[in-house]
């Protein structure tokens, strides 16, 4: 089951179970589509060099058997210092 971490990781926007706009890789790495597009090379993961896509929603329903994470992971210093 996927994590659904609640933030960006790189500028810590909220990214709620139901949002269009996270992308993850398949280590569950988070990040809006924003710094996707900006801050990343190539929609690929600074973490693990892995595929940025969109991350599914999990319906409703299913959120209250089994809630996304309230762990939040943030870069320090933002992506900038790996975006290179």
């Amino acid at each position: 089951m996927l994590d659904l971490r609640p933030n960006c990781e790189c500028c810590d926007r909220e990214l709620p179970p139901d949002s269009s706009d996270a992308r993850m890789c398949s280590y569950e790495c988070t990040f809006c589509a924003d710094c996707v597009a900006t801050r990343l090379r190539g929609g690929v993961c600074p973490n693990c060099g892995g595929e940025l896509v969109r991350r599914p929603v999990r319906p409703a329903a299913m959120l209250a058997r089994h809630p996304a994470s309230t762990k939040r992971v943030l870069k320090p210093a933002g992506c900038e210092a790996v975006a290179g």
